[in-house]
């Protein structure tokens, strides 16, 4: 699939779901709920491969604007469907922004606990981060140019677990384990690069009760 015919087909996924979600005649639970901020840090790692060294080792930093709404609502658990725009730069190899939609389950536990587990797909564009020079000599010299990026298709596998600080408004923190495939790298002899992300952040509902509101 090219790139543009990438962007493409994520654009109309993420604008067709937020345009089903925010439709006022579709159910409660089918109507964006949450919008929610995230920080991370990634470190490029086989599948799996790493998780403590997330909090202990290189920093690779990234922030995550997400929102969504959940297919089916249940006492005990979510079908959801979150929406997210990434950054993040891993230090002298790429800026990457990144959008891409994740389908998840929730699970409740008591006292405002939950786990959550997704899958995403979606598009990246990544520039790199050292400076770059043109192929050819001018004058003997070699000049650097400027590059846009590239465009590349992401997949992604989330687990995390969250907590409800205020159950009646419905605003939540959460921490999450990430593991996310990017492709292709390097088209000629890397075709795949996984991520490690750890991910901490806090999510505020789009439609608080209003009969909790005393002031």
């Amino acid at each position: 699939m090219k790139p543009k015919q990438q962007l493409l087909w994520v654009l109309m996924l993420v604008i067709g779901n937020i345009g089903f979600a925010q439709n006022s005649g579709a159910p409660k639970n089918r109507r964006l709920n949450e919008i929610s901020i995230a920080f991370s840090n990634s470190q490029p790692a086989m599948p799996f491969g790493k998780f403590t060294t997330l909090f202990t080792g290189n920093h690779h930093p990234g922030i995550e604007l997400s929102t969504c709404f959940n297919w089916k609502t249940k006492p005990k658990h979510d079908w959801t469907q979150a929406f997210n725009l990434a950054y993040s730069y891993h230090r002298w190899v790429q800026h990457s922004i990144v959008l891409y939609t994740e389908t998840g389950y929730r699970y409740k536990l008591p006292a405002g606990f939950s786990i959550d587990s997704k899958f995403g797909l979606g598009y990246m564009r990544s520039i790199v981060a050292t400076e770059t020079f043109s192929d050819g000599m001018e004058d003997g010299k070699q000049y650097s140019k400027i590059t846009s990026g590239r465009s590349q298709t992401v997949a992604s596998l989330s687990f995390g677990v969250s907590k409800k600080i205020n159950p009646s408004r419905g605003c939540r923190v959460f921490l999450y384990y990430q593991q996310r495939i990017q492709t292709p790298f390097i088209q000629s002899y890397v075709p795949l690069l996984p991520y490690s992300i750890v991910k901490a952040g806090i999510g505020l509902p789009l439609n608080a009760n209003r009969k909790n509101k005393k002031s």
